[in-house]
């Protein structure tokens, strides 16, 4: 596979490097164009940290169909990794289809609030745009793959993972993000521009009787408990892509997505929205130019990469899913947990980052041996997850699987007991 990667920032920089580390298990990747806007950014990542070699950079502008299209065809490319922030994707999609690409992004195209209800209803979901466009890649003999980072993509693999293997019948598919990061002075842990944007968009939730509806900005706190020393954590409503992707592929009866974001950065975000500097639509005049009040506050906030660079403890991200077994109601929590001074020893970004970048990675070695392979736009979880989990622990990012309290877990235990006092 010729592979081209479009955005030389953590995303694209730890992809790289995890396809370096792989060795001969990285061989998939016959050749990686490593571009960004600003080339030397690019030139960075494939000759300093990944050394050259197969890696080769070069400039593009992702908001240029046509600047696209001609390194793709400079270079013969069979797949694109889309490692920008979602304002891009559109132009993106659209000029990988045109010219004759597949396509992965991290995460799907944006949603619409509703006019009226934003906080009820939903105008649009994420990913709705590239969903439609199904039929256009499948036309095309060509696969997209969307929302295919860590969330979403990794936990949507886990959601396939345990309708395929742990349950008869799933009653909830509820992702679960929380973290025991220290030693940092920035509320940010990756893009300033998506963190305000996933955190004040309306959180969606789905419901099989109701469909997809809105709810208020960090609603329904809940403390949930993560592995690996992480502990307790208060996480609350966001949108996240999740929502709008599992249940087009699995049937349940609830999608929910949270997210341990700590009280005092709630309030910061809530008075960016109280004052209108959190808007994304509108412009203002600064100077001699016109850029969105949300624009501005990601020029005014120190870029997080530094600060996360000296950053301490752990990321945890995964999929809690509920349901039948064996006619009992199980309950079980399947996870990733990654290092943030280990991931930075490893590939030179933080956790955040690298988690993202090791799903797509992942999920191209299986389309460029032909494993994930149907022409059309779909969500990893439309695949089978097995190959995919296999190779988590390979990449050095193993999974984990938590059994949580549950009439299964009693039986499993009971059962246990009864095995050794035979």
């Amino acid at each position: 596979m010729k592979l081209l990667i479009i955005g030389a920032g953590g995303v694209g920089t730890s992809a790289a490097k995890i396809i370096e580390r792989a060795g001969a298990e990285g061989d998939w990747a016959e050749k990686v164009v490593v571009s960004d806007y600003d080339k030397s950014r690019a030139e960075t990542v494939a000759n300093e940290i990944c050394g050259g070699g197969k890696f080769v950079a070069e400039e593009i502008n992702a908001m240029d169909a046509e600047s696209i299209k001609a390194v793709i065809k400079k270079h013969d490319i069979d797949f694109t990794l889309n490692a920008c922030d979602p304002r891009m994707n559109y132009c993106i999609f659209d000029a990988c289809l045109e010219a004759g690409s597949g396509y992965m992004d991290c995460a799907m195209t944006l949603a619409k609030n509703h006019p009226e209800k934003p906080y009820e209803m939903v105008g649009s979901l994420q990913g709705e745009y590239q969903f439609a466009s199904s039929d256009k890649w499948k036309e095309a003999g060509k696969m997209a793959v969307v929302g295919s980072g860590v969330e979403p993509g990794m936990a949507n693999v886990f959601a396939k993972y345990a309708a395929k293997h742990l349950f008869d019948k799933i009653d909830e598919v509820n992702v679960r993000d929380g973290d025991n990061y220290g030693n940092t002075d920035s509320d940010f842990g990756f893009s300033v521009w998506t963190t305000i944007d996933e955190c004040l968009q309306p959180p969606v939730i789905y419901e099989k009787e109701r469909g997809w509806f809105t709810t208020e900005n960090f609603s329904e706190p809940e403390i949930f408990n993560f592995p690996c020393g992480i502990g307790d954590v208060e996480v609350v409503n966001v949108e996240h892509e999740e929502v709008a992707m599992i249940p087009r592929e699995i049937d349940c009866n609830r999608v929910t997505f949270k997210y341990g974001v700590p009280a005092e950065f709630r309030k910061k975000l809530l008075t960016l929205k109280e004052y209108g500097l959190s808007d994304k639509e509108g412009t203002i005049k600064v100077g001699d130019a016109e850029i969105t009040p949300r624009d501005f506050v990601c020029k005014v906030i120190p870029s997080p990469v530094a600060s996360t660079l000296q950053m301490t403890g752990k990321g945890c991200a995964g999929t809690w899913v509920t349901g039948w077994k064996d006619g009992k109601y199980r309950s079980v929590y399947l996870y990733q947990v990654a290092d943030n001074q280990e991931c930075i020893a490893k590939y030179t970004t933080n956790s955040v980052v690298a988690q993202t970048a090791v799903g797509p990675v992942i999920m191209m070695e299986l389309i460029a041996k032909g494993i994930w392979n149907e022409p059309g736009t779909f969500g990893p979880d439309h695949f089978d997850p097995d190959p995919f989990v296999e190779r988590l622990a390979a990449y050095e990012f193993p999974a984990g699987i938590r059994e949580m309290d549950s009439e299964y877990a009693d039986m499993i235990n009971e059962q246990a007991m009864l095995n050794q006092l035979k």
